[in-house]
């Protein structure tokens, strides 16, 4: 059965609404990606789901993106994004790789045990700040920590006006307190390393139990060391009966940031006000003179660590950056090669 939505349900809103001309609310209609495949696209709309087979010279696009459609189903364009999750592509491939679009609250979801990881939590708020999403601490497993104020406390200390949720995810009732991000028209997407439970989170959001055959697959842990193993393969957004849409993710080991300073910055927000303090504009915050930051760690207010994880993410987001942005430079440079080798064989074949 092809199912139809209304354009609130699917997300839609002014923001969206706005970019379209006069011309375009006749003759075209929005719809939504929600599955990306190697050749095509899915997506949910108005007049019912479909696919779109992805071209050359289409733009790159990810779940959550919405674009507009003719009569026939065929691409007319793609609209500005109101938040835009990506990454440095894992290995030693120099290209940005989409994770996905128009996400209203990201659940960063960390594991009670010991896979639970600061350093790694920071880089989740650094990237869900940079796209400009809500970011809320999902801490699973509940159920088999004995002390969980020992994970909450640090936690806080990143941030006082950090959202937190302690769940059992296999507890439907332990999972009420995410709700509230979970209404209607809202998207979230779930972050978070193989293993912390993100699928069987969803499973349960969505009423499924992990016997269902309708339900995401779930793994274990290694028990010898908590890691897990990864399960969800591709990305793409389910319904929630609260009426919600959420955006399962594949674990991600290996997040590189680029391109993400201003995350950063929000994310280490104590440290942006501290080094204000600073006596040079630019201080590094290593060993030069009346340096707020490290008056602050002599002090005792703020952790050696959490400033070391600030410069290893800055250098990395820079490098990053940088590598990217010579490898766009190095691609236009080649486009312009390759249109000019064009015109001078059309010019060839005229004569």
């Amino acid at each position: 059965m092809n199912t139809c939505f209304t354009l609130p349900q699917l997300g839609w809103r002014g923001f969206f609404q706005t970019q379209l001309s006069f011309e375009e609310l006749e003759s075209f209609h929005p719809v939504r990606i929600s599955e990306h495949h190697r050749n095509q696209y899915h997506y949910l709309s108005q007049v019912g789901q479909g696919t779109l087979a992805i071209h050359p010279n289409m733009p790159a696009m990810t779940v959550g993106d919405w674009l507009l459609l003719d009569e026939n189903g065929q691409f007319e364009r793609l609209l500005e994004r109101q938040s835009y999750f990506s990454r440095k592509a894992s290995g030693s491939k120099v290209h940005e790789q989409s994770i996905a679009s128009n996400v209203d609250t990201v659940f960063i979801v960390a594991s009670l045990n010991d896979d639970f990881n600061l350093n790694r939590i920071e880089r989740y708020l650094a990237i869900t700040h940079e796209a400009q999403s809500e970011p809320v601490v999902v801490l699973t497993k509940a159920d088999l920590c004995d002390d969980i104020d020992a994970y909450l406390e640090p936690l806080r200390k990143l941030d006082h006006h950090l959202m937190i949720e302690v769940v059992n995810a296999l507890d439907s009732e332990s999972l009420k307190g995410l709700q509230a991000w979970c209404k209607s028209g809202q998207t979230i997407a779930l972050l978070g390393s193989s293993g912390v439970g993100k699928s069987t989170l969803v499973n349960t959001l969505k009423g499924l139990s992990v016997d269902d055959a309708t339900a995401s697959a779930t793994q274990g842990i290694r028990e010898d060391d908590s890691k897990g193993r990864h399960t969800t393969t591709s990305r793409q957004l389910h319904f929630l009966p609260q009426g919600g849409l959420f955006l399962d993710t594949p674990g991600m080991r290996e997040l590189q940031l680029a391109d993400c300073e201003d995350g950063i910055q929000h994310a280490f927000s104590d440290i942006t006000e501290l080094a204000k303090g600073c006596r040079f504009t630019n201080c590094q915050h290593q060993a030069e003179p009346d340096c707020a930051v490290n008056a602050a760690i002599d002090s005792g207010n703020l952790e050696l660590r959490r400033l070391q994880s600030y410069r290893k993410l800055m250098r990395e987001q820079a490098l990053n950056s940088a590598t990217l942005a010579e490898k766009r430079a190095s691609d236009r440079e080649l486009g312009r090669f390759y249109r000019s080798v064009q015109n001078d064989m059309r010019a060839l074949k005229n004569r």
